[in-house]
């Protein structure tokens, strides 16, 4: 979930089982361009006792916490825990259970003995197996395996008994996921499978993946082992001047997940809320916001709030020990909870289009229909000012309620404009 690794990833058979731009769909955000995006509509009912299966649900989750807190959480409006440190435990079980949180966990004795228990809503496939693993613990020093694992590393790094590798081993490979998704698959179909991969997936420069950085390729692979693909980067804590600020990093990773898997896996994505390991930078309350409706907007269909703080102390639950990052997460939830049936539905892409005068703050969009209702949600796509003007086809006139703002705008001849700031995020209803 971060550099710090905080669930090491086995393969399955080790685990204890007794773990003016004019709208163009098809560009990326971190191009600067504007977008019209979105999703085909609520996934979940496919699985028996998976998440979000009614259309008011939408999945936010806050990773590896402690069940003492549940409660909390759930007043914030989090309504998943992902990840259980050394569990499922019979305790951890019924603490989520008192506090009625829903959680996806490692398949093993004690999650499996929980089997018909709708608690469990997910299994959970490991953490970041894109990642590069320590050649010591996860390889176990055996550059023989390595080499059966990856045979196309060698053209990358010479191998042999003579050359050993020092501190980390490549990932692990894309087909151990396969496999061992398929044995967490065969003892329960009746819920989905969950990956969560790293910042490999938005940023290819990323040194954390060894040998395979770059390698793009690999990803397609790594999302036939799940059902359920998410990942992680967080430029607003970011200390890479690559990442450092650039927002639109999440998105991107969004849109790639969705075009890796041809859309045919549910894409989720981890949002930072607390400085992690950084001291001199961090996201705001407004970045978070511009993070989550940046992810909704490309297509996620759940959020993972990453709560962990590292520096200058630990803390796993320092989102809960910031009154003002709370307040701004329990209010983008809330409103994400309101917002679940249009959520849910599918995107409507030629309904509406969005144009702002140059490419220097680019607004992306997404459309939806819902009750004889239309939704517009947007997002600046970059720090900085402009108007964006908004044509909705097919609706001619009305009121236009800026939700959560206390404002209307006029719609005439099926367009209205709005300003935006940096990273200003704007959600529409138009009534006619």
């Amino acid at each position: 979930m971060t550099r710090f690794r905080l669930m090491r990833v086995l393969p399955f058979a080790l685990l204890p089982l007794a773990a003016g731009a004019t709208v163009r769909a098809a560009e990326a955000p971190h191009e600067g361009r504007a977008v019209n995006a979105g999703q085909a509509g609520n996934p979940y009912p496919t699985w028996r006792l998976g998440p979000g299966k009614d259309s008011r649900d939408f999945p936010i989750a806050v990773w590896l916490q402690d069940p003492k807190n549940a409660a909390r959480y759930k007043a914030a409006g989090i309504n998943l825990y992902v990840g259980l440190w050394k569990g499922p435990t019979e305790a951890q079980l019924t603490a989520l259970k008192a506090a009625g949180m829903p959680v996806i966990c490692a398949q093993n004795k004690v999650g499996l003995a929980h089997k018909d228990d709708p608690l469990i809503v997910a299994w959970m496939h490991g953490d970041e197996p894109d990642n590069a693993h320590k050649f010591k613990d996860y390889w176990k020093g055996d550059v023989e395996k390595i080499k059966a694992a990856w045979p196309e590393i060698e053209k990358f790094k010479p191998l042999g008994p003579d050359k050993p590798y020092k501190g980390y081993g490549p990932p692990v490979p894309p087909a151990w996921i396969v496999r061992d998704y398929e044995a967490i698959r065969a003892r329960d179909p009746d819920r989905p499978v969950l990956l969560n991969l790293g910042q490999g997936v938005a940023w290819d420069g990323y040194i954390g993946r060894g040998e395979r950085k770059g390698r793009l390729e690999d990803y397609p692979e790594y999302l036939k082992g799940c059902d359920v693909a998410s990942f992680d980067i967080y430029p607003g804590c970011h200390d890479h001047a690559a990442v450092k600020g650039k927002l639109w990093y999440v998105p991107r990773g969004v849109e790639r997940l969705r075009k890796w898997s041809g859309d045919r896996k549910v894409v989720w994505n981890c949002i930072e809320c607390t400085r992690i390991s950084n001291l001199k930078n961090r996201a705001t309350p407004g970045q978070v916001r511009a993070e989550v409706w940046m992810s909704l907007i490309h297509g996620s269909m759940g959020l993972i709030y990453f709560a962990h703080q590292f520096k200058p102390a630990f803390k796993e639950a320092a989102l809960l020990d910031d009154p003002d990052m709370l307040a701004e997460v329990t209010r983008i939830n809330r409103q994400i909870h309101e917002l679940a049936p249009a959520l849910n539905s599918p995107s409507v892409p030629d309904l509406a289009t969005v144009t702002t005068p140059d490419d220097t703050v680019p607004v992306a969009i997404m459309a939806k229909q819902v009750d004889g209702a239309t939704y517009v949600f947007a997002v600046a796509m970059r720090g900085g000012q402009t108007e964006a003007a908004f044509t909705l086809h097919g609706v001619d006139g009305g009121k236009v309620d800026v939700l959560g703002e206390s404002r209307t705008l006029e719609l005439a001849n099926g367009t209205f404009t709005d300003a935006f700031k940096d990273w200003d995020v704007h959600l529409y209803k138009v009534v006619p």
